[in-house]
């Protein structure tokens, strides 16, 4: 018999070495080289399980006319629906046959009960095959008979054998294969353990390459590690057309589906469900239940328009402040970045005159809603503000505005359309960038133009 090889594989880039080293060459982390056992190749093969014409040349390949980009037909990607309004806007309008798609999230998060949602009430329409290999199918016929799914014409297999799951999809030619999950597969001639650098990646691939060939929507579910990112490979989000994430935490009944990559629609997008009794509910419109707010106004209370993908959400940002006992005040910020919030603070010293080096400062977006831009900015500094002096924000106040380190109000994308949004949701007041503020304000609101940190301060 031939002699098994090993490789050192990075588990942050997928780049492969023949010995270890402490640093990657190719993404310059340290310590995150695995060793992996390689099968040895069979006679006559021609190359790895990555396909092509292998290493030894170009021997066999065939040969393809090159193609005019203006003369490549713009034909309509045809969409499938995922039966659910808040996974189509995040998938930019559906399921697009031959793509791949990998869903990430915290377990407990619902990704199996999302997918299984969408398997149920897909399979009345069209043919669906749900793979498990983490439950087995008596489990997963008794979450479908709590959830009261409709459990006719739906395909089941649990198998993490991939070349028993290639041999069924080819058999039975399904227009979407659901895998559940990716970490629990394995390729029989790659000698590691299933979760591993080279079984994820390798297992994902010849997956991918399936769909690719038999246009077959691929949906992938994927683990994440303790710091949230997709455990496995950095190569394998490379591998496929979107990657969404599900987050949520156990003890919040809200749920958000954000789009980190997608090659058919926006980023960034966000969907927003509700774990009920019965599984996932789509909430339609999320500012109405990020804005449940009581009927008597607290200080450091302050709602701000945030733009999701193609869409603006308002939702509430609270500030606490209080004399700290400590050398060092703490800096918290739940659902913001905490190094901006230790950012604006200095700016707050330095252009709007107000201390607050003697307090520790607690900031929370309501909701479990995670900001990821800048125009949370001057929201934030206004919250901090009315907290540190225990003063009231009218409700019908909202704000948004990025702050730059000059104490200056920065205009942010789509000012029009947030203050619309604001106006809807019965808003009175809105202080905006300059270069946001509209020529014609929307019927019964104020809109305040400000320049920089003084004129918003004086405005408030």
């Amino acid at each position: 018999m031939a002699k098994a090889k090993s490789a050192f594989v990075c588990t942050e880039c997928g780049a492969e070495y023949r010995k270890w080293q402490g640093q990657c060459s190719s993404c310059q982390e340290w310590n995150t080289l695995s060793e992996v056992r390689l099968s040895a190749a069979r006679p006559g093969a021609a190359g790895g399980s990555g396909g092509g014409a292998g290493r030894s040349g170009y021997s066999g390949a065939v040969s393809r006319e090159v193609v005019d980009l203006a003369n490549v037909d713009l034909g309509e990607v045809p969409r499938l629906t995922s039966t659910f309004e808040e996974f189509d806007r995040v998938l930019g309008g559906g399921l697009v046959p031959g793509s791949a798609v990998l869903l990430g999230g915290h377990p407990g998060a619902g990704k199996s009960t999302l997918l299984l949602q969408t398997a149920c009430k897909q399979a009345q329409q069209r043919r669906v095959l749900y793979v498990t290999g983490e439950e087995s199918l008596s489990q997963v016929a008794m979450r479908a008979r709590r959830l009261q799914l409709p459990t006719q014409g739906l395909q089941m297999l649990a198998e993490t054998s991939i070349e028993t799951i290639l041999g069924v999809a080819e058999r039975e030619r399904p227009d979407v294969l659901i895998i559940d999950s990716i970490q629990t597969t394995h390729l029989e001639d790659i000698a590691s353990a299933p979760g591993g650098v080279a079984q994820v990646r390798e297992s994902a691939a010849a997956l991918t390459r399936f769909a690719k060939q038999s246009s077959t929507v691929l949906m992938l579910v994927g683990h994440v590690t303790k710091d949230g990112t997709l455990a496995g490979p950095k190569v394998l989000e490379h591998m496929i057309d979107a990657s969404l994430l599900l987050e949520g935490g156990a003890d919040s009944r809200f749920r958000t589906l954000r789009g980190l990559k997608n090659r058919f629609g926006a980023v960034n997008e966000l969907g927003v469900f509700a774990m009920l009794e019965h599984g996932l509910k789509e909430v339609k419109n999320p500012s109405a239940i990020f804005l449940s707010r009581n009927e008597e106004q607290a200080p450091g209370s302050l709602v701000m328009v945030v733009w999701e993908g193609t869409r603006p959400i308002l939702v509430e940002v609270q500030a606490l402040l209080d004399d700290s006992a400590l050398g060092n005040p703490r800096r918290v910020a739940v659902g913001l970045d905490q190094n901006r919030l230790a950012m604006l603070l200095a700016v707050l010293h330095r252009h709007g005159g107000l201390f607050t080096g003697d307090q520790d400062v607690f900031l929370n977006v309501v909701g479990g809603v995670k900001v990821l831009e800048t125009s949370a900015d001057l929201a934030v500094l206004l919250a901090v503000v009315s907290s540190l002096q225990s003063r009231s924000l009218p409700r019908e106040l909202v704000v948004f505005g990025e702050v730059g380190l000059s104490g200056e109000i920065r205009p942010v994308p789509s000012g029009q359309e947030r203050i619309v949004e604001a106006a809807k949701h019965g808003f009175k007041r809105a202080i905006v960038p300059r270069g946001n503020a509209p020529k014609q304000s929307p019927e019964g609101m104020e809109v305040v133009p400000v320049d920089k940190l003084s004129d918003a301060l004086e405005a408030l």
